[in-house]
C-alpha cells in the first residue's frame, strides 16, 4: 500500500508550483478539491486523513465523491468537472511516481466528464446589488470587512480566488486608487477603484487586526479568509438584503454571481464586449460572449435593424395519399 500524504504534498508544493509553474490560484483550487476528497474518503473508510493510501482512492470512491459534491454540496456540473480535472492531474503525476498503481491511474483518468448545458448566467439588478452592499453592519469589525469584500468583488468583477488572494501590497503607493490583480492563467491586470470602494477599503484597513499573513482579508481567528467562509458571510448578507429586495429570495446568489453582475452592468454601460473582457481579465472575448446571450438589448437591436418578412397566407390541403395521411396523423399524435 502507498501512503497518500507524501505524494499529495509533493504534488501541491513541488510539482504544481515549480515544475508546472502553476499560479497560486490554481494550487489553492487544487488543494481545496483534495481537502474535500480526503475528508470524504476518510469518513467513508473510517480512517484519519493522514492514514489514507493511494489505493483507497478507487474509481468507485471518486465517482461517489463527485456525486456527493454535486448533490450534497449543491455544486454545479462545471464545478464537478473542475474537481475531476484536478484529480486526473494528480493521478497523471502518480503515473511516474508510483508505477505499481498504473492500472488504478488509467482507470481514474478514464472517468468521463459530465456534459453541461450552456445555460444563461445569473446576475443581480442594480437595486439588488445596492441592497446587498448596504446589508453588512458598519459598527463592528466583521461587518466592515464584509462590506469591503462585497464592494471589491462586485465593482472589480473579481473571482473569489482573486479576492481572497489580495495582499496589502497589491495597492500601489498605498493610495487605493488602483489595485493589481493576478488572475487566471497568471494574467495580471490593474483596475481603478471607485471612490466609494476606496472609502470602505480604508475603513477596513483602519480596523484590520495585526496579523503575520499578508492577505488583505482575515477571518475572526486572524487567518486568511477561506472560500467557504466568504460564501457563508455572503449568504447571511443576502438574507438581510432580501428584507428590502424580495426578488433576492428567488435567486441563488454565489460569489461568482457578483462577478456576473459586474459584467452585465459594465456591458449595459459601455455596450462594448471588449471592454468587459479586459475588465474581467478574460483571455479572449469568446468567454465574454456569454453575457451577450443574456442581454436583451442586443437582441432588440437585431429586431429593430431588420424589416420583418411578409408572409403570404395559404390554405392547408389534406394529403391525398393514404400512407402520407397516416404518417401525418402519427406525427401529430392523432
Amino acid at each position: 500500500m502507498t501512503t497518500l500524504a507524501p505524494h499529495l504534498t509533493a504534488f501541491l508544493r513541488e510539482h504544481l508550483p515549480r515544475e508546472r509553474n502553476a499560479s497560486p490560484h490554481t494550487v489553492a483550487t487544487y488543494a481545496h478539491c483534495f481537502s474535500l476528497l480526503v475528508r470524504f474518503a476518510a469518513k467513508r473508510l473510517s480512517r484519519r486523513p493522514s492514514e489514507l493510501c493511494v489505493e483507497d482512492l478507487a474509481p468507485e470512491l471518486v465517482r461517489k465523491f463527485l456525486d456527493d459534491i454535486e448533490i450534497g454540496r449543491g455544486n454545479c456540473t462545471r464545478t464537478r468537472n473542475a474537481r475531476l480535472a484536478a484529480i486526473r492531474a494528480f493521478f497523471r503525476y502518480l503515473e511516474y511516481q508510483v508505477p505499481t498503481c498504473l492500472d488504478q491511474v488509467m482507470r481514474i483518468r478514464a472517468l468521463p466528464q459530465k456534459r453541461t448545458d450552456i445555460a444563461l448566467i445569473d446576475y443581480l439588478t442594480r437595486e439588488e446589488i445596492q441592497a446587498l452592499l448596504d446589508a453588512p453592519r458598519t459598527d463592528n469589525v466583521s461587518g466592515t470587512r464584509d462590506r469591503a469584500m462585497l464592494h471589491l468583488t462586485y465593482t472589480l468583477g473579481l473571482r473569489v480566488s482573486e479576492l481572497l488572494s489580495l495582499r496589502t501590497d497589491d495597492f500601489p503607493n498605498r493610495s487605493f486608487a488602483t489595485v493589481r490583480i493576478l488572475g487566471k492563467g497568471r494574467r495580471e491586470r490593474v483596475l481603478p477603484l471607485w471612490r466609494e470602494t476606496q472609502t470602505v477599503l480604508r475603513a477596513w484597513i483602519a480596523v484590520r487586526p495585526p496579523a503575520m499573513t499578508p492577505e488583505l482579508f482575515l477571518n475572526r481567528n486572524g487567518r486568511p479568509m477561506s472560500r467557504d467562509g466568504f460564501a457563508h458571510r455572503l449568504a447571511q448578507h443576502v438574507a438581510v438584503a432580501a428584507q428590502k429586495q424580495a426578488s433576492l429570495l428567488d435567486k441563488h446568489v454565489t460569489p461568482h454571481v457578483l462577478r456576473h453582475s459586474c459584467a452585465m452592468h459594465t456591458l449595459a454601460a459601455t455596450g462594448d464586449i471588449r471592454k468587459v473582457a479586459l475588465w474581467l481579465g478574460h483571455a479572449g472575448i469568446a468567454t465574454t460572449e456569454a453575457y451577450l446571450r443574456v442581454d436583451p438589448a442586443e437582441k432588440l437591436a437585431v429586431l429593430t435593424a431588420q424589416t420583418p418578412p411578409s408572409i403570404k397566407p395559404g390554405k392547408f390541403r389534406t394529403p391525398s395519399d393514404k400512407l402520407i395521411a397516416m404518417l401525418s396523423e402519427v406525427r401529430n399524435g392523432a
